[in-house]
This record gives structure tokens, C-alpha cells and sequence, in this order.
């Protein structure tokens, strides 16, 4: 049996693998700005001048920890979008 898969499916499935992997970040993200009312940017500058608040600083690391992967995953996204060559292996 031969299965027959062009480029451009490849690369949907390719980014629909990244949306499935960007849909949680996104909600962790949204949920860290509902619980503190603003931004990442705007979190830090706040903790950073706060007295030292240890459950604050480890929201904070989670918080940048999903900003940076969902960052480098629409990175990856736009690279698909923009492949000429697609390579099976």
C-alpha cells in the first residue's frame, strides 16, 4: 500500500501540533493574568519591587516559563509556514 502525502499536509499537521501544544500555555498565561491583573511585563517590574514574596516569585518563574515556550512554539509556527522543504524521516 502506498499512502500519498503532499507538503502542505504535512505542514498542517505540523502546525496543528503546535497549536495543540500552544493551547494550554495560552490558558496558564491568560489564568496568571486574571489572578494578578496585568501582564507578565507588568508582574515583574511590581515583584521586583515588592518585598520578597516567595509564592509571587514562583508564579512569576511559571508565568516566564510558559511566555518563552509559547514565544519559541509560534516561532517554530511561522517556520512551517514559511518551509519550501519538507523532509520525511
Amino acid at each position: 500500500m502506498i499512502i500519498n502525502v503532499s507538503k502542505e499536509e504535512i505542514k498542517v499537521l505540523e502546525k496543528l501540533n503546535i497549536i495543540s501544544q500552544s493551547v494550554p500555555l495560552q490558558e496558564k498565561i491568560k489564568y496568571f493574568e486574571q489572578k494578578y491583573e496585568c501582564n507578565l511585563k507588568e508582574f515583574e517590574e511590581k515583584i521586583k519591587k515588592e518585598e520578597e514574596d516567595f509564592h509571587k516569585w514562583d508564579d512569576y518563574l511559571e508565568w516566564k516559563a510558559y511566555a518563552e515556550k509559547l514565544k519559541d512554539l509560534n516561532l517554530n509556527l511561522k517556520e512551517i509556514e514559511n518551509a519550501e522543504d519538507v523532509k520525511i524521516s
